[in-house]
């Protein structure tokens, strides 16, 4: 293993950084983030966590311009052995920073705890920081799968329809979701805990926003995290193929693990024949969830929840009871159409400030529907598919677009990564660990699962000493599979 030294980044770098548009704020920002602060409180449903806003600008190129209050929660270490803050980058996009912090901070093993304050946010245009609000009707008519040209051509019309509505009612922060403001936001929340450098642990979307923060500001990185992380250097058709291909690695796992465990209820059965039959069910309207009597699954609707339920081994179990449930049972009436608010959040509305993934007609659409198809036979519609429709139309250039890395740290990123991760695939994290080269080291993880910190001890072990020490795993480092628990 070997332990890194602290030094400040070089002159160098820093004007190879602005000639590539990397540069940090411009001193106009740096004046406006100077004197950040946080009033913490008892959170209202957890006292013994505490709770705040930060106030920030929505426009970092205009920080004296209209702001928005960032929402904040953090757990802090007892004094004694209190090192400094760890700040964790959720997921999502969408995930809760803040609910994580009051609701679920025992993810970090209790040395961490004992010697960080565990802090995380909501993301701004989410949860409580100003999220992105938009019609309800609007969200509704988005199709999950493109049936012909005519639907292509109506998806386009709505999305136009529908980022005008969010911008009416969102207001100008809904064109500044992006992960490049984000990272901004993210060295506010460094100054205002008054840490010299940023200590960073991100989850799965929230790799995004570390990648982004570590090229704009390498000389304040102390140690950065990227578990279960994302490769922002993808086009149209290597994002979907390699989700894909994910995906239907995730289900050739399962259908293994159903194979081997008596865990399954599915035990002993031909699985992939009642997946055929889930699916011929679902394709033809007669297929309904047995957790929401007379909800109607559409094929895309089975694969996303089936492939939800592979980001964790422990929820196996209970997946193959459901499915096996829906194989014993006949079909039930529909239930109407929901009721509720007008406007509904819409946390996704980042994924295309940050993502370019262009399709020009139902013709284009249609061959990577088939392509996918090939790929992922079993599941056939992976979730990623999903963006294509929500994104289709976005005007581009985008806010912060798909690129190859370009860190310069020094202290190499530690991407934790799993060889039978369903959603970042074990492909992402050997590409994004090529692109940092020696400012990245990766550690692999053999097993299963959406991450690894909390099904690895070894993973945590050595995360734990990478973040209290600054100890980089040696080149090459793995961990053994953990079976899943029955």
């Amino acid at each position: 293993m070997l332990r890194v030294r602290k030094s400040a980044v070089g002159w160098a770098v820093a004007l190879a950084l602005t000639a590539a548009g990397l540069a940090p704020a411009s001193p106009a920002t740096a004046r406006a983030q100077s004197t950040p602060t946080i009033d913490w409180l008892p959170c209202a449903t957890d006292t013994s966590a505490e709770c705040g806003t930060l106030s920030l600008p929505v426009d970092w190129n205009r920080p004296r311009g209209e702001r928005f209050d960032l929402s904040l929660a953090r757990r802090a270490a007892d004094p004694a052995t209190r090192e400094g803050a760890l700040v964790f980058g959720p997921g999502g996009p969408g995930d809760s920073g803040v609910d994580r912090v009051v609701n679920g901070s025992s993810r970090f093993s209790a040395d961490l705890r004992a010697r960080f304050d565990i802090v995380s946010f909501d993301p701004r245009g989410t949860g409580g920081s100003h999220p992105v609000v938009c019609a309800r009707a609007l969200l509704a008519r988005q199709p999950q799968v493109i049936a012909d040209q005519a639907q292509f051509d109506a998806v386009l019309a709505n999305n136009a329809l529908l980022r005008a509505d969010c911008r009416a009612r969102t207001g100008a922060l809904y064109d500044h979701v992006d992960t490049t403001s984000a990272a901004h936001d993210l060295d506010a929340v460094r100054i205002a805990l008054g840490e010299r450098q940023l200590t960073f642990h991100g989850s799965s979307y929230g790799t995004l926003l570390g990648q982004r923060y570590a090229e704009l500001y390498p000389d304040r990185v102390r140690a950065m995290v990227l578990e279960a992380t994302m490769d922002h250097s993808l086009g149209t058709r290597a994002f979907l193929d390699t989700q894909a291909a994910t995906a239907e690695g995730a289900f050739d796992e399962f259908v293994a693990w159903c194979d081997r465990s008596t865990a399954c209820a599915l035990h002993g059965r031909d699985f992939r024949a009642i997946w055929a039959g889930l699916h011929a069910r679902a394709e033809r309207g007669l297929l309904t969830d047995p957790k929401r009597p007379g909800v109607v699954l559409t094929p895309f609707e089975l694969s996303r929840l089936t492939h939800k339920d592979f980001y964790d081994t422990w929820r196996w179990p209970g997946l193959a009871e459901w499915l096996g449930k829906m194989d014993a049972a006949t079909a039930l009436r529909s239930a109407g159409p929901s009721t509720g608010d007008a406007v509904a959040p819409y946390p996704f509305a980042v994924f295309c400030q940050d993502w370019s993934l262009p399709v020009r007609d139902y013709s284009e659409y249609a061959g990577h529907l088939r392509r996918a198809a090939r790929l992922a036979p079993d599941l056939r519609y992976p979730p990623a598919l999903f963006a294509l429709v929500t994104c289709l139309g976005t005007p581009t250039p985008v806010a912060n677009p798909q690129h190859r890395l370009r860190v310069h740290t020094d202290v190499p990123l530690l991407l934790a990564a799993t060889v039978h991760d369903p959603a970042s695939g074990y492909g992402w994290a050997r590409n994004v660990a090529r692109q940092l080269g020696r400012h990245g080291a990766l550690l692999t993880y053999q097993g299963w699962g959406h991450g690894s910190y909390t099904s690895s001890p070894c993973v945590e072990r050595t995360v734990d000493s990478y973040l209290i020490g600054q100890v980089v795993p040696a080149r090459g480092a793995s961990c053994p599979a953990v079976e899943p628990e029955v």
